[in-house]
């Protein structure tokens, strides 16, 4: 048991959790699926494929759970309502193998090409749901870019196009030099608990980053450091022009990753007509774990069902 009650994984009854394996050449990484076996049947569930950020791994980010009825686990909550829900570990996070590379974006595109051949093999299904938070909304975005036939809709939350003006990426280009000399950054129980707090107090449980710590710092005290060091150095890492499927971006109302400006005109450039941008009042950089996070499960799904166009 974790802080005030929180468990660190969701685990339920009615919710089966699976876990995989893909090859990187020598990199093993890990995935984790969930189904809830009373819900659809195998084979015609929609597959919704989940990407992490900078700091959290896959389940500390999409796996949580609270106390009761209290869900965090964006898994739990889709696959409950009918999804084949997917996430993995990139490399140097969690379960997967720690190299010496960094795990920049274009590594964790990499990573997605060989975690997509497993969801593949194991549903059958080619072109998947795809969500990214932060630096995974980059992840996402990259991959729908260079694989457009795998991605029939994405989802791109918390996401930056140029960094111009964003208060969290100018603050934490202060450390451009750190993040240039060495693939690894260092993290502690008093970062995982600032994610929660740096934008908008009050906007997560006060306890969310004391439960995401005693997850993550099981598996040591650094994390790669690519992703920042792209997002302070490197942007732009994506062109809309490219990105052919239906496009959600989902803006936190108080969100210091990105400006509002930014995230606009990145959708203007978007070729697809399906498209959608939505900010979330009261929400800051973290929507899944946020406490307003089940409007953002409403805006997630109802984004996923939104009906095909009949003109075509």
């Amino acid at each position: 048991m974790s802080a005030k009650g929180f468990l660190s994984v969701a685990e339920t009854a009615d919710v089966l959790g699976e876990e995989y394996w893909a090859k990187k050449g020598d990199v093993d990484l890990f995935l984790y699926r969930k189904v809830c076996p009373s819900v659809g049947s195998d084979g015609k569930r929609p597959v919704l494929f989940l990407v992490h950020g900078s700091s959290q791994a896959a389940r500390t980010s999409y796996d949580l759970k609270g106390p009761g009825d209290d869900e965090y686990s964006v898994m739990n909550v889709f696959a409950k309502w009918g999804y084949d829900v997917w996430t993995m570990d990139h490399e140097g996070y969690s379960r997967s193998d720690r190299t010496e590379g960094n795990s920049d974006i274009a590594s964790g595109v990499e990573d997605l090409k060989c975690g997509m051949a497993v969801v593949e093999r194991e549903t059958g299904q080619k072109s998947v749901m795809m969500y990214g938070q932060s630096s995974g909304a980059l992840r996402a975005a990259a991959y729908a870019e260079q694989c457009p036939d795998r991605v029939k809709g994405l989802i791109l939350d918390a996401f930056v196009w140029t960094g111009k003006d964003a208060p969290t990426l100018i603050k934490r280009s202060e450390k451009l030099d750190e993040y240039r000399s060495h693939n690894t950054r260092p993290v502690d129980r008093a970062f995982y608990e600032s994610i929660f707090t740096r934008d908008k107090p009050g906007s997560s449980e006060p306890h969310i980053g004391k439960t995401i710590a005693d997850v993550e710092m099981e598996f040591g005290n650094s994390v790669p450091s690519g992703t920042y060091l792209d997002m302070c150095a490197n942007l732009p890492l994506c062109d809309p022009t490219k990105i052919q499927c239906p496009v959600l971006i989902v803006r936190g109302e108080h969100d210091g990753i990105a400006t509002e400006e930014d995230l606009i005109n990145f959708f203007r450039l978007l070729p697809n007509p399906d498209k959608q941008f939505i900010v979330v009042a009261g929400q800051a950089h973290s929507s899944t774990l946020g406490i307003n996070r089940h409007r953002f499960f409403h805006i997630l799904e109802s984004f996923i069902t939104f009906p095909a166009r009949l003109d075509l």
